[in-house]
């Protein structure tokens, strides 16, 4: 079955730096992407195994007593409420329902990021950042897609669609819509209203095997009601702010390396924003992971870049890698989510704040 909604491109907002070709493109028509800003440093492969598999570490178990993990709770995905509603899947994966529209059914949903798929409604769409695994995931795809019948949209940014076909979970190329970055399109179903879609920059990097590193685009996105005074989303997926040279540092402030312009950008040209879901996890050791993973006091800063009215921590508490396991204990992103934020005088559960797996997010 082909989709049933309708993908219409619109002209997009860039910022004035934008170059042509763009600063992110390697070649021209690109057969690689990178980081155009001195925010970013690679460390190198190597520096991550010595870091991974040498380096002195105490691994840090998961506390036995549950106070401070993240819950879990039954999903309603905010049944009964109309407004914007965000529902945290676990990790980076959030089912997203846009206010319903007169006329419509319901509003439209759009899941990112997706790995879990159980007791997931009916979706439009499917939004991905990059294609690292604890992102895009094969069997939640295929799951998804065979439950839609193929009836689904996919989104993803340059060189993901070949990966998307190539997975052998049925998703067909006429279903997947490839952007670039600052790139917009209008995404319209008759029962469920309408929604715009920016693909915008994040710092990170790709590959799913070794062989094609950085050789797929990574992005963050922007998600907002076609309508007057629609609400709007920012979904940073997997990103980084400042390379940070010291293991000690979680913040970015002193760091030798400026903070990526382009939640800036992402501000100016499309903020404020209703609602930002923003990583917390996975930061630790700063001297390997800072330039693509954000650290809580990253994000807090993110988060005034992109003029955010309210923001959602993710990415932390579902999903333990080689990294996370040896060097940061489940607990810290969390917490310091919450220290961070209420130093910088954000209201906390107001403007910044966590919500549990399975919980809905209304604005």
């Amino acid at each position: 079955m082909s989709p049933s909604s309708t993908v219409t491109p619109l002209a997009p907002r860039r910022p004035e730096s934008y170059t042509s070709p763009p600063s992110h493109h390697v070649g021209n028509p690109p057969t690689a992407f990178t980081n155009p800003w001195s925010s970013y440093t690679h460390t190198g492969f190597a520096n991550a195994f010595r870091t991974r598999w040498n380096t002195p570490k105490n691994f840090v178990p998961v506390p036995a007593d549950r106070a401070g993990l993240v819950e879990v709770r039954t999903p309603d995905f905010g049944a009964g409420k109309n407004g914007l509603r965000a529902t945290w899947i676990g990790h980076a994966s959030f089912l997203i329902e846009t206010p319903t529209a007169e006329g419509a059914e319901r509003g439209m949903r759009i899941l990112l990021d997706p790995v879990w798929s159980e007791r997931l409604p009916d979706v439009d769409a499917v939004c991905i950042s990059h294609d690292h695994y604890d992102h895009l995931d094969y069997d939640t795809l295929r799951k998804v897609n065979a439950k839609q019948n193929g009836n689904l949209r996919f989104f993803c940014a340059l060189g993901v669609k070949a990966v998307l076909t190539g997975l052998g979970a049925g998703i067909k190329a006429e279903q997947v819509t490839e952007l670039d970055w600052w790139d917009t399109l209008r995404l319209e179903k008759d029962d469920a209203g309408r929604v715009d879609l920016v693909c915008t920059p994040a710092q990170h990097r790709s590959g799913r095997v070794p062989w094609n590193f950085q050789g797929t685009l990574w992005c963050s996105w922007v998600l907002q009601e076609a309508s007057e005074g629609g609400k709007k989303l920012f979904f940073a997926g997997d990103t980084g702010y400042c390379h940070v040279p010291s293991d000690d540092q979680p913040s970015h402030y002193n760091a030798p390396n400026p903070p990526c312009p382009a939640f800036k950008q992402i501000g100016d040209t499309h903020g404020p924003f209703d609602l930002a879901l923003l990583p917390i996890g996975c930061f630790r050791p700063r001297s390997i992971l800072s330039a693509q993973h954000a650290s809580p006091d990253d994000s807090v800063a993110i988060h005034k870049d992109v003029k955010s009215k309210k923001s959602i921590g993710m990415h932390y508490g579902t999903i333990r890698g080689g990294f996370s396991a040896s060097f940061e204990p489940v607990t810290e992103p969390p917490e310091r989510w919450k220290k961070v934020a209420e130093a910088e005088g954000l209201r906390w559960g107001e403007e910044v704040g966590l919500c549990d797996i399975g919980e809905t997010i209304v604005v």
